[in-house]
């Protein structure tokens, strides 16, 4: 008489005391462990696992962590891949979201016990970094940074903008239809390809909340072009919001026409906007620098109260600003020599299939269009790249002429062995 194979299953509640599955759920979750004990149970009883195996199947059937996120090897060359998560975060911003993810003082006071300014030491960094704003403020990223400041200054109003300034973004986002979603009318000057300081002057009247002037990102016109610097618009009476997009603190070489907020700010620009997950290299947040009067005025509109950040954003910011270069900083500004080298040392260990080839990288993020990053690659047979994908951590590399490229500009030099392995598993 052979025994009912339901009755051979061990009850859940005691396969989830057991001692192997404590620390998968504190780890994942009860209720995960409990699924996965459900589906090897099952397994059990229709007779393709024996009872024996069962914690076993459990645990290689749990996912090695708690969010459906997989960690990435960025080797595409890309500094600030927009799919992959456009700016990576410091050791020291890291750090302080761990600290900021219990209880933190974000809007408390521990010497007298009261309430005290949100992210009061973020906005302090972020002050010490920008000394020519009269005041800053962090809302939850870049496009929200302009809609707060088109909403407050010109709701009801007319925005007085250029036609050659009027883009698309990824996705599909237009920033036009942002701006009239606050309820403001574009007022467009100019032409596509030339707009003057009189086009401007022009269409200044009664009804004007702001003036506007966009970075274009990655979207650019050569020939027979022209617009207006931001001196010459400081000069009209409206408010002029700029908006300088990647994030970028003051000037940088490498980036020769990538706007700044510190320059910006210097030429007159009463407001300057930017993102804090691009150049800057911190995690995703929206800057506002500018007069202070004028800060004062978006930080009391409703809208600020939906757009403003978390303790975890707040905590990586302040780390950023006041911490080490950040990886973005580092991997735009790599040694070629110590790229080649470090490529070498890999392709070596990996035998006839590998190649080193220079490579140029590339800026990403919309940030310093046509700039190319000269550096050095591991080139593998194409039949690598969806097996590097498939791994965890995943590695993405590009492919190019029909092959796999391993760019290690993005990638830290403690990961080289990691990537090794991560090729060598392939075979």
């Amino acid at each position: 008489m052979h025994m009912d194979p339901r009755r051979a299953v061990p009850q859940t509640d005691s396969l989830l005391a057991d001692s192997r599955l404590i620390e998968p759920q504190r780890r994942l979750g009860r209720p995960r462990v409990r699924d996965a004990v459900h589906s090897s149970q099952q397994r059990v009883r229709d007779g393709s696992l024996p009872v024996d195996q069962l914690i076993d199947d459990v645990l290689s059937g749990l996912p090695a962590r708690a969010t459906s996120f997989t960690p990435v090897i960025n080797a595409t060359g890309i500094v600030l891949h927009t799919n992959l998560g456009r700016a990576p975060l410091s050791d020291a911003a890291r750090v302080a979201l761990i600290a900021a993810a219990g209880y933190v003082d974000v809007e408390y006071d521990l010497v007298d016990g009261a309430r005290a300014m949100r992210g009061r030491g973020t906005l302090a960094a972020l002050r010490a970094a920008l000394p020519d704003a009269g005041d800053v403020m962090v809302v939850n990223n870049g496009a929200a940074a302009l809609l707060l400041a088109v909403t407050v200054l010109a709701s009801g109003r007319e925005v007085i903008w250029s036609r050659g300034e009027l883009v698309e973004i990824g996705d599909g986002f237009r920033l036009p239809d942002l701006v009239v979603c606050t309820g403001a009318t574009l007022r467009e000057v100019g032409t596509t390809n030339r707009t003057t300081a009189a086009d401007y002057a022009a269409a200044v009247g009664e009804r004007t909340g702001c003036v506007l002037k966009v970075h274009t990102s990655n979207f650019r016109m050569t020939g027979f072009t022209s617009s207006v610097p931001i001196p010459e618009l400081a000069g009209l009476d409206p408010p002029l919001v700029v908006d300088v997009g990647s994030g970028l603190l003051a000037p940088d070489r490498l980036l020769p026409d990538e706007p700044d907020i510190a320059s910006a700010l210097r030429d007159g620009a009463d407001v300057v906007t930017a993102s804090g997950d691009k150049l800057l290299g911190g995690p995703q947040a929206g800057i506002i620098a500018g007069r202070a009067a004028l800060i004062a005025r978006f930080r009391r509109h409703p809208l600020a109260r939906a757009l403003r950040v978390d303790k975890l954003t707040l905590a990586a910011l302040e780390a950023t600003l006041g911490g080490p270069r950040s990886p973005t900083a580092l991997a735009l500004h790599a040694d070629p020599t110590l790229l080649r080298s470090r490529a070498e040392a890999i392709a070596a260990r990996l035998g006839d299939e590998a190649r080193v080839v220079p490579s140029d990288g590339a800026v990403g993020g919309g940030s310093g269009p046509g700039v190319a990053l000269p550096g050095w690659a591991v080139s593998l047979p194409e039949r690598y790249a969806a097996l590097l994908r498939a791994g965890d951590p995943a590695l993405v590399g590009r492919l190019e002429g029909g092959r796999c490229l391993l760019d290690l500009r993005c990638v830290p030099s403690p990961a080289d062995d990691l990537v090794t392995r991560a090729v060598l598993a392939c075979r």
